[in-house]
């Protein structure tokens, strides 16, 4: 998902239903796209099966039928499929790697492998948290 078609998305996932007018007065200040650009970003995002439409009078209504959830799990598979070889090991190797990862994340990440997955871990405004409100 390029970064634009992820903008119109993570407004569609916000403010659920939306005409592409109503999309470029969403985009933030600072980024706007035109109109035209709205419009053929959306009639990418739909051919890609992420929206769908109804018909308003003369307008079209979009709405996602792809949860973000699934597709944030969509682009992890792509980015580890693309740059680590399917290889979920080298991607967290990576992920260790980076010098900007604190000591409580890596204490939540040893918990999660340690438990087995991410189901005793809930994502916060803030970061991912450990199941019961733990950080």
């Amino acid at each position: 998902m390029t970064e634009a078609e992820l903008r119109l998305m993570k407004i569609l996932w916000r403010r659920g239903e939306s005409a592409v007018t109503d999309l470029v007065a969403a985009l933030p200040e600072g980024e706007p796209l035109a109109y035209n650009s709205v419009l053929t970003t959306i009639r990418i995002l739909e051919q890609k099966g992420y929206v769908d439409h109804r018909q308003e009078g003369r307008a079209f209504v979009y709405r996602p039928c792809v949860a973000e959830d699934e597709a944030s799990r969509t682009e992890v598979k792509h980015i580890l499929n693309r740059f680590f070889g399917n290889s979920r090991e080298r991607l967290l190797l990576s992920l260790l790697g980076d010098e900007e990862i604190t000591p409580a994340e890596l204490e939540r990440l040893k918990t999660a492998i340690q438990g087995g997955g991410p189901e005793g871990i809930e994502e916060s405004g803030t970061g991912i948290e450990l199941a019961g409100g733990k950080q």
